[in-house]
């Protein structure tokens, strides 16, 4: 049987369409999940949506919708982002799911209070509805949230608590010795601090006519909170529900890929909530960090919202995975502009791999009418360790999450193949035997270099590298990315 590998992405609230943002995270998995099956491992990759609580409530009622049915709208559209975007997803779990996701979260909540890990208590608190999640002073700076620049509101009520307390000793321990790898090491640290500073415990319901959720058992005062709710989705989107196939074989998580701003809740709330109910800890947890746009914050309200659905429609799907993937480093903030999307397209894209493959084509239709078999080697010494060095530095890369520099390694091979093909000066008539016997040599490699480009591209542009085989198999191909004229 085939090695597992199981994959996540956080599940994006449903306030609101889909973004740029969440696009980046989306595809950094996908081209993970795509590597892994490459590699012969037995792959499963879940996506989904976080339906309830306050922000999806509140951007319904400004609606004047149902809160249910505005939840429907937004998360179709998170599911035609991943169509669009040529996302590999095995499955796509929802929070208002009522068999396997409610039944997931309502099998926790009984193991906690065996485990006597649930009380009730009252609390008054900061509370930030863009992060859903209660905040202490040191969070604040005037009064305001730091990551979304508005002011909280103080909460008094009372709820389920958490024992997280009981856990941070062993959470220390698992961090510190990499049983829960954090990519970057800075995130890492970052958990460390915050344990180091000490943590209170944390509320696991809301008041009902506060809050859109779950009832919890046997207290109809209150409905579940929103990581109790939500990050459950992991395993009851495998089936912890009914503790099935699915779940004994993928579960635990290879790697949970998340943004920045909700680290602390993957690498100390979940692990504390699988601690209390035995089960095993997720292997790494990736953080990519944020898309500005022209050195700004993303906002609604300075109108620099970036929709991937545009994007795609306006550059292609390949295009835009490229630029996301290469130009913004993967775990640290990134920006988007057009000016530089067009660049990098017109530079790499257009002037890289698209001029490459028809160079190579329009070579061997003028010389050979690709009339050759291809070898499935490469004859030149200097190409064939190039191909051999790329390869070796690009499972490097992926495996160490650095998507730009395997990327990059790519566009190293693209270049090299353009100077080969400078060096060897095809277009010069040769007329003796060798001298077209050297041509369909030099053309091979060539050929052979370009089969070798679509396979390393396949977790990247998965439409570009199908199109590079079947152009290499048949002899022609349609332009890969047609310029862009700047403006």
């Amino acid at each position: 049987m085939a090695e597992k590998f199981y994959i996540t992405t956080s599940i994006p609230y449903t306030n609101a369409a889909p973004h740029i943002g969440f696009a980046l995270e989306i595809i950094q998995a996908d081209a993970l999940a795509r590597y892994s099956r490459k590699k012969g491992l037995d792959v499963f990759f879940l996506t989904g949506t976080d339906e309830h609580g306050l922000k999806t409530l509140r951007a319904a009622e400004a609606l004047g919708k149902e809160t249910m049915e505005f939840a429907n709208e937004v998360s179709d559209k998170f599911k035609e982002l991943a169509k669009v975007l040529n996302i590999s997803n095995d499955d796509f779990i929802r929070t208002t799911e009522e068999k396997r996701h409610k039944e997931a979260v309502y099998k926790l909540w009984e193991i906690y209070k065996e485990k006597g890990d649930i009380y009730k208590k009252k609390y008054k608190g900061f509370y930030c509805a863009g992060c859903e999640a209660f905040k202490t002073q040191k969070e604040l700076i005037n009064g305001k949230c730091t990551i979304h620049q508005k002011r909280v509101e103080e909460i008094e009520e009372e709820n389920y608590f958490f024992k997280l307390s009981k856990y941070l000793p062993e959470i220390k321990k698992i961090i510190e010795t990499d049983k829960i790898k954090i990519i970057p090491e800075s995130k890492k640290n970052e958990i460390l601090g915050m344990i180091e500073q000490g943590m209170e415990d944390v509320s696991f319901s809301r008041a009902k006519e506060k809050y859109w959720s779950w009832p919890v058992p046997g207290d109809d005062s209150q409905v579940f909170y929103v990581w109790q709710d939500a990050l459950p989705n992991y395993i009851s989107g495998i089936g912890y529900a009914d503790n099935g196939k699915k779940f004994k074989k993928y579960w635990p998580a290879d790697v949970h890929c998340i943004g920045k701003d909700i680290v602390k809740f993957h690498a100390i709330y979940w692990p504390a909530m699988l601690l209390s109910a035995e089960l095993k800890l997720p292997k790494s947890i990736f953080v990519h960090g944020f898309i500005n746009v022209g050195g700004q914050k993303m906002s609604k309200s300075l109108g620099n919202v970036i929709n991937p659905f545009e994007l795609v429609k306006k550059y292609g799907v390949d295009a835009v995975r490229y630029y996301l993937l290469r130009e913004i480093l993967p775990t640290e903030d990134g920006d988007f502009t057009f000016e530089k999307f067009e660049q990098r397209y017109n530079s790499d894209l257009a002037g890289g791999i698209g001029n490459l493959v028809a160079r190579t084509l329009g070579i061997s239709s003028k010389i050979l009418n690709f009339k050759f078999e291809i070898l499935n080697k490469c004859s030149n010494s200097k190409l064939s360790k190039q191909i051999k060095k790329t390869q070796k530095k690009y499972k490097l890369a992926i495996e160490d999450f650095k998507f730009n520099e395997a990327l990059a390694d790519i566009w190293e091979l693209i270049s090299f193949c353009d100077k080969y093909i400078n060096e060897e000066k095809l277009w010069e008539t040769l007329s003796t035997s060798s001298g077209q016997a050297k041509k369909s040599e030099v053309i091979n490699d060539l050929f052979f270099s370009l089969r070798e480009i679509s396979d390393l591209l396949v977790p990247f542009l998965p439409e570009t590298s199908e199109k590079i085989k079947k152009a290499v198999e048949i002899g022609k191909s349609e332009p890969l990315f047609p310029r862009i004229i700047l403006s």
